[in-house]
């Protein structure tokens, strides 16, 4: 299978842009909502016409993967067929199964990670028949459940999402030709001071995104988030980026309104081992002209990062 997709250039934009931008905040996040349903569209009609039974979907943390996943199945279904998400979480081997990492740690990471066997099973029964029977994965017990679920997306397409789905160890090449499309979920924009020096990567929004998505809802100070960091670039590194020409196409999980937004939420953070870092993370937040949770709306991408719109104070 030639998998030929250029990653398109980073777009850099303009901090003054932003500004005067923000000057009109529902419109200006009206627009940049609709560039990512335009992006989402593009890749359904691309599957359609391909017509693939599976979209491996991946990306780096905090890149928007799950929620893409979801809102291309909707659309999927929304054109009159069957649409199903399968995530690779959900084939961890678990506690006592887990590769080891020199240090005798276990390895969450790495592909072998996954019951392989198990998920080889499954994507060739989705080629073949439309549907497969999933495992369900415990994260309380960190172990398998020993109970499955039916993804049924027979007629349609479904999606499986996660770090490793570009791995040539799952053996998706070895399924029937035509079968299905790499679709890698990535940030395409960064910003820049007057006088062009680059002043927000994309690395900084996604370390945003993922602080705040750990503080509120997974009870992880930003000492433990920024601790990790580091690892979880180098995995990247290592598990996506390593296979990223396999992608068919590139979906831009970008909104130039975002920046706006992380001030509020990492300001409400502290960090000691790490407290510099997240004050200068604030500091190139602090730049743009601040935006409340309030302006994104309820069915936004955004919205996995900040949980569900309840006024100033957003919930899972």
């Amino acid at each position: 299978m030639t998998h030929a997709a250029k990653t398109p250039p980073k777009r850099l934009v303009g901090c003054e842009l932003i500004d005067l931008a923000a000057r009109s905040p529902a419109a200006f996040v009206d627009v940049c909502e609709k560039r990512y349903h335009d992006r989402l569209d593009r890749v359904v009609e691309t599957a359609l016409e391909r017509k693939v039974q599976i979209i491996m979907l991946t990306g780096p943390s905090a890149a928007g993967k799950t929620t893409t996943a979801h809102k291309l199945a909707e659309r999927i279904a929304a054109r009159g067929m069957r649409s199903a998400v399968m995530s690779l979480d959900d084939f961890f081997v678990g506690e006592g199964r887990y590769p080891k990492q020199p240090d005798g740690s276990d390895d969450y990471e790495c592909v072998e990670a996954l019951d392989l066997p198990v998920l080889r099973s499954c994507l060739a029964s989705l080629a073949r028949t439309g549907r497969c029977e999933a495992p369900i994965f415990s994260f309380l017990s960190q172990r398998p459940t020993g109970e499955t679920r039916t993804v049924d997306a027979r007629g349609g397409i479904a999606v499986v999402e996660g770090l490793h789905a570009f791995n040539p160890a799952l053996q998706v090449d070895a399924l029937p030709a035509g079968t299905a499309l790499h679709l890698y979920a990535g940030l395409r924009e960064e910003y820049a001071a007057p006088d062009g020096a680059r002043v927000l990567a994309t690395r900084d929004i996604r370390l945003a995104r993922r602080l705040t998505r750990d503080f509120l809802f997974r009870g992880h100070d930003a000492d433990f988030t920024l601790g990790l960091w580091p690892h979880v670039c180098a995995s990247e590194d290592k598990y996506i980026k390593a296979f990223k020409n396999r992608a068919d196409l590139v979906i831009d999980t970008s909104f130039s309104y975002e920046v706006c937004l992380w001030e509020h939420y990492t300001q409400q953070m502290h960090a000691e081992a790490h407290a510099r870092r997240l004050r200068d993370l604030c500091a190139r937040f602090a730049a743009f002209p601040p935006l409340g949770g309030t302006v994104v709306p309820a069915d936004s991408m955004l919205r996995e990062f900040i949980g569900q719109k309840t006024g100033d104070t957003d919930k899972k």
